[in-house]
């Protein structure tokens, strides 16, 4: 009796161990299984997943956004050629449509059958979206010179601000990228395109922050008046030439003083609006105008707005006269009170009204 509670115990207890044997490898088996599990997708994301490519753009917008010295003082120029800067406008510049050419008449009508006039933009700064592509023959017989100048701001006015607007989505898009951990494939293909529109190292997003920006209202159309003697120059009726801008490799229109052995020309436009594109890339990109860019960064980071008499005291480059073209600059912009128009907005187009319908 007494070997057969014995053999009972020894089994009751042989179970007992075996229970607890296979409870204790259970146990580990799922604790292996939680602890390993992360490590494997962790490896798996950064060695399969390539849909993706990641960055460290949070700590760029930390330092671009909190330091005061722009990244261009560091680095040295990216030698870049005329056709990568300006691919996009040399190929609109191949267009084969042809631009109707208005005569002053015709645009004044149009002007006043849509009631677009200056004072209304200096008071409400809102401007039509008229689209003049050429400027009109005849600008240069107008004898009176508030007349010539009026006229001649009506047609730039909706075409600087529509180019400033686009840097300005395009500036917002780089701070979204900016802010993100991942970029998707299209983000990244359209920062290469950015990289090479204004002349940036590939990933060099610091640089293309301060590049990627707008230039005061005031200060284009006083480049505008100063270069084309307000739309009366042959550069400007001939080749859509606002701002001067010269040329090595695209069509242009060559400078009759030009002297023995000089090969560039002032670069031919399309349209009206392609000189405004090219300006203002000219402005961002070339290593003339680091100061310019320099100052206006140092703007942004006081949240100051831009200025375009603090700014124009850098574009002593810009023409050979120097300090004498920032002089004239600044007249003009004082005299004719273009400030007024820094803070004007595009008012949406017939074609954007549609879009949203």
């Amino acid at each position: 009796m007494n070997l057969k509670v014995k053999i009972k115990h020894k089994r009751v207890k042989n179970k007992i161990l075996n229970t607890f044997t296979r409870f204790s490898l259970s146990a580990f088996v799922v604790a292996s299984f939680f602890y390993t599990v992360p490590i494997l997708i962790n490896f798996a994301d950064k060695n399969f997943h390539n849909e993706e490519f990641t960055n460290n753009s949070k700590d760029i917008l930390n330092r671009t956004l909190n330091n005061r010295k722009s990244s261009e003082d560091d680095d040295p120029w990216v030698q870049s050629d005329e056709i990568d800067l300006l691919y996009d406008i040399l190929e609109e510049n191949k267009s084969e449509i042809n631009l109707v050419r208005y005569t002053t008449s015709e645009i004044n009508a149009l002007f006043k059958e849509v009631k677009y006039n200056l004072e209304d933009v200096r008071d409400n700064k809102l401007v039509k979206p008229i689209d003049i592509g050429l400027l009109p023959n005849e600008i240069k017989n107008i004898g009176n010179a508030n007349e010539k100048k009026e006229m001649f701001i009506k047609i730039v006015l909706p075409l600087i601000i529509k180019e400033n607007n686009k840097i300005r989505l395009d500036r917002k898009r780089l701070f979204t990228i900016l802010s993100k951990n991942s970029n998707t494939d299209i983000e990244k293909k359209w920062l290469e395109k950015k990289y090479k529109q204004y002349g940036v190292r590939q990933n060099d997003l610091s640089t293309l922050k301060i590049r990627m920006d707008e230039i005061p209202v005031s200060l284009a159309i006083a480049q505008a008046a100063k270069e084309t003697g307000w739309g009366t120059s042959r550069f400007a009726l001939k080749g859509n030439a606002l701002f001067g801008q010269w040329t090595w490799s695209g069509e242009g229109l060559k400078p009759k003083n030009a002297e023995k052995g000089e090969e560039h020309k002032v670069m031919k436009f399309h349209s009206l609006q392609l000189s405004v594109r090219a300006y203002l890339r000219n402005l961002n990109t070339h290593p003339s105008y680091k100061n310019l860019r320099k100052a206006r960064t140092n703007l942004r980071n006081r949240n100051r707005p831009l200025d375009s008499i603090v700014l124009s005291n850098h574009l002593d480059k810009y023409a050979e006269t120097g300090n004498e073209y920032i002089e004239v600059l600044q007249k003009i912009i004082m005299q004719n009170n273009l400030k007024d128009f820094d803070e004007a907005k595009l008012l949406p187009s017939s074609k954007d009204l549609e879009s949203l319908i």
